[in-house]
């Protein structure tokens, strides 16, 4: 099985994180899928955004459930990236996008979706339901995963849809994780990568179904792509697509 490679907010080592700029430019350096974040406003709409509030990725500040999305669109999400070698003076102009807004810019592209609900600090009462709503809408009928660290966000959008494929996020080991993967209907695991190269053997059996998060490092990334793991994450997606690429030439 060939390891995919997903863009970790679109290309976040090099671009402002969870913007179509970002995703644009991971689709550009030849990702097999894209993994994202959403968050639902104070009056019901789902952007996609990776904290709780505006503060780090954008020059305004306040909690996304107490914000309506115009007032979230008042701020940038491009200039807090102004460090970032490659920043230009269009970044200013980035807003957060609704999650309706990336699956209209994706639409040309056959390439994967894996939205990451943002669910452990706060309750968003429907957020799974609306943001299947829109995937049914907008995902062109692509593969589209729905992760999370909370097990009940993912069994409501199981309920939604049986045929939707959910994967739980954790950190280290998971007891027993085929039992998981059978007994909630998981299509993948999703762990850090130190926690798989800390239990390569532990975490063996499952590597079909697992995704590793966030993998950075040059020599981490060859060792996953040996591995076989089912997809790494990454902030550098074109490094990790240009050592994909390069271990097939061996093969």
């Amino acid at each position: 099985m060939e390891t995919k490679i997903y863009g970790h907010r679109g290309s976040m080592g090099t671009y402002p994180e969870n913007t179509l700029l970002g995703f644009m430019q991971a689709i550009k350096e030849g990702v097999d899928g894209i993994e994202l974040d959403v968050h639902m406003t104070k009056d019901g709409e789902i952007v996609v955004i990776h904290d709780e509030f505006l503060d780090r990725t954008t020059d305004g500040t306040g909690y996304i459930k107490d914000l309506t999305l115009e007032e979230i669109r008042r701020h940038s999400a491009g200039v807090k990236f102004s460090h970032f070698d490659l920043f230009e003076d269009q970044w200013r102009l980035e807003q957060v996008p609704t999650l309706q807004e990336v699956l209209e810019l994706l639409k040309p592209y056959p390439i994967e979706l894996n939205i990451e609900l943002k669910t452990t600090k706060f309750t968003y009462k429907g957020i799974e339901e609306k943001v299947q709503q829109i995937v049914q809408i907008y995902g062109n009928n692509r593969k589209v995963v729905y992760s999370s660290f909370h097990l009940p966000t993912l069994l409501r959008i199981k309920q939604l849809d049986p045929n939707h494929e959910i994967a739980l996020l954790v950190e280290g080991n998971l007891p027993h994780p085929h039992e998981y993967m059978d007994c909630f209907h998981l299509e993948a695991i999703h762990v850090s990568q130190k926690g798989i190269l800390k239990g390569v053997d532990y975490w063996r059996p499952s590597f079909p179904r697992l995704r590793a998060w966030t993998v950075n490092d040059m020599n981490d990334m060859k060792q996953l792509l040996d591995l076989r793991v089912a997809a790494i994450i990454t902030d550098y997606p074109e490094k990790a697509v240009f050592y994909k690429s390069e271990r097939k030439s061996f093969v």
